[in-house]
C-alpha cells in the first residue's frame, strides 16, 4: 500500500482536505491507526458504573487487545491486560466478583486485585507450591495506565501519552464545574447502537451542529443552528455549544435536579465535546452522557452510551418515567445520526472521492479532529522511520 500524503489534511480548515478514502476502507491503515491514534493515546474501554463494588470485574477487547477493569480493594479503578503470565491464558471471561484471587483457569496461579502475583500450586512439583526461578514479585499482573473521568475508564496502552490530567488539561479546566459525582441507573439509562462505518465518522458527525435542520429535525425546533457555537482547542477537542437548553418535565412539571453550583452559563446552556480519539460527551445543568466509540471492525462500530444524573434521587424509582423519556429522546436523537454515518461510509468506497471540502464557517471542529489525526498518524510514521 502507498502510504497516504496527510498534508493537505494539516492545511487551514479554508484550503485542507479531509482523510483520504484508504484511513475508512484500508486494514493496513485501520491497523495503522489503532497503533498511532487509539494505542497510543487516551482512549476510552469502559464505564466505572460496570464495576461499582469492590472486587468487581469487567473483561473487555479493545482492538483485540484483552483487557480487565478490577474495582480494588481500596475502590479504585485499574486495568490490566487479562493475560496470565503463565501460559497466557484469559483470566476472567465474564463480568463477575473477585471475592479472594483472580485465579486463572489453566493451573490456578492467582493474582490479588492490586495485581500481585499471589500463588502459584504445584509449580515446583506436587505439593511444591514455590520454585527458585519463578519469582512471584515479577510476575504480577501487567497493569495498564488508566483514569477515570465523569465515569469514563481511559487507558493509554502504548504507555507513552502524558498523565491524563496534563494531556487533556483544557477540556478539565473547560468543565471543572461538572469535577462532581454523577450518578448512573443502570439498565434504563444506557444503550448500544451498532453503525457499520468506520469509528470516526461517529466523530466527525458529531463535532458539528450543521446537519442539524435536516438530520434532526425535532431538535432543531428547541435548539436551533442559530443557537450553537463552536467548541475548537486544537490537538486535544472539538465540539459545539448550545445557547438554548431546556429541561425536560412531566406533566406534573417536575424535572430532574441540577448539579449544585453552577455558574449561570448552564441555566440554558449545553455542551456537546468529542474528546479525541473516543468519546462524545454531553453535559447539562440536570445530566450528562457519555458515548464511548468501540471499533470492532474497519467498518463497524458500536457506541455504547451511558447517562447520569446530577443528584442522587434522580436515579431512585420515582424518577423512572423521567428518565425513560430522557433515554427515549437521546436514543432517537442518536439513531437519526446513523444512515449518515453509514451513507459517508459508503461515500468513502467512491474512488474519486478527494477527502472532500470542509465549509470554512461550519467545518471548523470536523476539520480539528482530522487535523488531529494525521498529525498522530503522521508522527507514528516518523519515530518509526
Amino acid at each position: 500500500m502507498t502510504v497516504s500524503d496527510l498534508s493537505a489534511v494539516k492545511k487551514p480548515v479554508n484550503l485542507a482536505r479531509g482523510l483520504p478514502n484508504e484511513h475508512y476502507i484500508n486494514q493496513t491503515v485501520f491497523e495503522e491507526e489503532r497503533d498511532a491514534v487509539l494505542f497510543a493515546n487516551w482512549s476510552a474501554i469502559g464505564f466505572g458504573k460496570d464495576v461499582p463494588n469492590e472486587g468487581d470485574t469487567n473483561p473487555v477487547d479493545f482492538l483485540e487487545m484483552p483487557l480487565l477493569i478490577v474495582r480494588d480493594h481500596s475502590g479504585n479503578v485499574r486495568v490490566y491486560q487479562n493475560t496470565c503470565r503463565h501460559r497466557g491464558m484469559i483470566l476472567i471471561s465474564e463480568k463477575s466478583n473477585i471475592r479472594g484471587t483472580i485465579r486463572c483457569p489453566y493451573h490456578s496461579w492467582c493474582y490479588a486485585l492490586d495485581g500481585r502475583l499471589r500463588s502459584t500450586p504445584h509449580v515446583g512439583g506436587p505439593g511444591q507450591n514455590l520454585h527458585e526461578n519463578i519469582k512471584r514479585d515479577e510476575l504480577g499482573l501487567i497493569e495498564i495506565p488508566s483514569y477515570v473521568y465523569m465515569d469514563v475508564v481511559f487507558v493509554n496502552i502504548s504507555g507513552d501519552a502524558q498523565p491524563f490530567e496534563i494531556a487533556n488539561a483544557a477540556m478539565l479546566e473547560r468543565w471543572r464545574e461538572f469535577d462532581k459525582p454523577i450518578y448512573s441507573a443502570g439498565d434504563d439509562s444506557c444503550f448500544n447502537l451498532t453503525v457499520n462505518s468506520n469509528w470516526k465518522l461517529a466523530v466527525e458527525n458529531y463535532c458539528e451542529s450543521y446537519h442539524l435542520p435536516w438530520v434532526h429535525p425535532g431538535l432543531n425546533v428547541v435548539s436551533k443552528l442559530e443557537d450553537h457555537y463552536h467548541l475548537e482547542e486544537r490537538q486535544k477537542f472539538s465540539g459545539q455549544g448550545s445557547v438554548v437548553y431546556t429541561q425536560l418535565k412531566d406533566e406534573t412539571g417536575r424535572c430532574f435536579q441540577d448539579f449544585n453550583d453552577l455558574s449561570a452559563k448552564w441555566d440554558t446552556g449545553s455542551e456537546y465535546i468529542s474528546f479525541f480519539p473516543n468519546v462524545l460527551f454531553g453535559v447539562h445543568r440536570d445530566h450528562t452522557y457519555a458515548i464511548i466509540l468501540e471499533p470492532i471492525s474497519l467498518e463497524r462500530t458500536v457506541e455504547h452510551v451511558s447517562i447520569y444524573y446530577a443528584q442522587p434521587e434522580c436515579i431512585e424509582d420515582e424518577y423512572a418515567d423521567l428518565r425513560a423519556t430522557n433515554a427515549t429522546f437521546w436514543q432517537e436523537v442518536f439513531e437519526e445520526d446513523i444512515f449518515v454515518v453509514e451513507g459517508m461510509q459508503k461515500g468513502r468506497h467512491g474512488r474519486f472521492f478527494d477527502g472532500g471540502k470542509f465549509a470554512p464557517a461550519m467545518d471548523g471542529p470536523t476539520h480539528l479532529f482530522h487535523e488531529w489525526v494525521a498529525t498522530q498518524v503522521d508522527n507514528h510514521r516518523e519515530n518509526r522511520a
